[in-house]
């Protein structure tokens, strides 16, 4: 099995070319040493490397505009590169930051690692059976030859550390592939996580009359002015850890009918987030809400639209890993917005995301060792056929997110951008007193690959991911909440 070929370069163009970086299975390849930054070779208009040329090494600090980003080629995915229009922008100025910069985790994460991994047991259909807490598949034991190599990073990344999850506001600006308004969605929303928590080993690992639940998900809409009060919950049982056809429980709160009801979407892969507006076809449709800006109506049919999964705005955030076959596309070092320095919505007002609106590349991209794994979905009924997640060796966060149809063509590329909390000296700490340690996923910018134009940002840079209160814990984790103001 070979690793990810670099992309071509255009005849008759200076380009650039980086030598040792797409490394060839069958071993994975621990990151280079901290603060080892990659060479550069200069290429002739052939695209072949200039020997009589010197290398030159990406350093820490550099700055990167839209001129010199050719230069930085093959350290994206070849998808973003194709997509560079929308993803970069005239008068960007990227920052490289840290080469392979290991970042600390919390001594309690390692420890239930330590404790726990050994007994993690992964069957032949990519069902989790025995995870308590900590990484499920310590990186270094991953065996490349093993034909499950890639469902253990999968799990890993699902079983990445998020504290207690998530919670704050979020703006979701949906880009039209056709004619129509660009449309911008307001909300909060939250990501709890009841099981797996290393922070707990005194309650079992586990957030206290949790059982059930392996963590849940939910929000609410205030604008634009037909969408406010628009409110859901989501809760995954441990049961989808063996079982990947258990439907979620989804319920949605819809304020023209002043009444819950569970979602339209009766099986959902990772964090749902309802639809706002019925498809106006006659406009054409962005990433989410399908434009029109359409006032939520009380019938059946309206209800039901707005009550399903909008695909959008949280990819991401979870995954079922036994939902898919994996296979391990290679490892590639990148440069990704791992520990994005720039603030947007709502922290910062008018942040320039380029022409396009989806250009996150004005920020500081760190270099960092990507897994790459490549799953073809079990659910016949979705849309997205195969999904590539660059995966980041060390944190396990994802870094670049690639779908695709049954007939290969793309659908989006996304490219996801988190904040290490760490970095924050204003950042309060676990109640043990120990550093608040989690990448928050402060935005994400999706392109419609599959209508060549179009797609969404979302931002939500007032992300905090310290333990939620007890009373904050029952509203996030009963339906009940949503019928009294949510």
């Amino acid at each position: 099995m070979r690793g990810l070929a670099a992309s071509g370069v255009p005849l008759g163009i200076l380009a650039v070319g980086l030598t040792s970086l797409l490394l060839a299975l069958p071993s994975f390849a621990a990151p280079p040493d901290e603060g080892e930054c990659p060479s550069i070779s200069p290429r002739g208009p052939d695209g072949r490397p200039d020997t009589d040329a010197t290398p030159m090494i990406v350093k820490e600090g550099m700055k990167v505009s839209a001129e010199g980003l050719l230069a930085l080629q093959t350290l994206l995915p070849r998808e973003v590169w194709r997509h560079r229009e929308s993803f970069f922008f005239e008068g960007m100025l990227m920052e490289i930051g840290p080469c392979h910069r290991r970042y600390p985790l919390p001594r309690f994460f390692l420890e239930a690692t330590d404790k726990h991994a050994a007994g993690v047991v992964l069957d032949d259909e990519g069902n989790l059976s025995n995870y308590v807490a900590g990484v499920p598949f310590p990186q270094a034991s991953i065996d490349p030859d093993d034909p499950m190599a890639a469902t253990r990073w999968a799990w890993n990344l699902e079983k990445r550390f998020r504290g207690a999850g998530y919670r704050g506001r979020f703006r979701i600006t949906d880009f039209p592939t056709r004619m129509g308004a660009v449309m911008r969605y307001e909300g909060k929303f939250f990501a709890f996580q009841a099981a797996g928590r290393a922070d707990l080993a005194e309650t079992d690992y586990r957030s206290p009359d949790t059982k059930n639940l392996l963590w849940a998900t939910g929000g609410q809409f205030t604008a634009p002015f037909g969408a406010r009060e628009l409110a859901w919950r989501q809760f995954r049982s441990p049961g989808s850890e063996t079982r990947w056809g258990k439907p979620d429980d989804v319920f949605v709160y819809i304020p023209s009918l002043r009444k819950t009801r569970r979602s339209g979407t009766p099986w959902v892969d990772g964090a749902f987030m309802p639809r706002y507006s019925v498809a106006d076809q006659s406009q054409g449709g962005g990433g989410m809400a399908l434009s029109g800006g359409v006032s939520i109506q009380p019938g059946a049919g309206p209800s039901l639209a707005v009550s399903e999964n909008a695909r959008a705005g949280l990819t991401g955030l979870y995954l079922r890993p036994n939902a898919y076959r994996w296979r391990i596309r290679g490892e590639q070092t990148v440069i990704a917005p791992l520990n994005g320095q720039r603030q947007g919505w709502p922290v910062t007002q008018g942040r320039n995301y380029g022409t396009s609106g989806l250009s996150v590349a004005a920020d500081r991209w760190d270099v960092r060792q990507a897994v790459v794994i490549e799953g073809i979905s079990l659910q016949r009924s979705e849309t997205i056929r195969t999904i590539t997640i660059y995966i980041d060796y060390q944190t396990l966060q994802p870094l670049y997110w690639i779908s695709h149809t049954g007939k290969k063509r793309l659908v989006e590329v996304g490219i996801l951008v988190h904040r290490f909390s760490g970095d924050r000296p204003e950042e309060q700490r676990w109640p043990d007193d120990s550093p608040n340690r989690v990448f928050e996923p402060v935005a994400a910018s999706f392109v419609n690959a599959l209508a060549g134009r179009g797609g969404w940002l979302r931002e939500s840079h007032s992300l905090e991911s310290l333990p939620f209160t007890p009373s904050a814990v029952k509203r996030m984790t009963t339906t009940s909440a949503l019928d009294r103001g949510h």
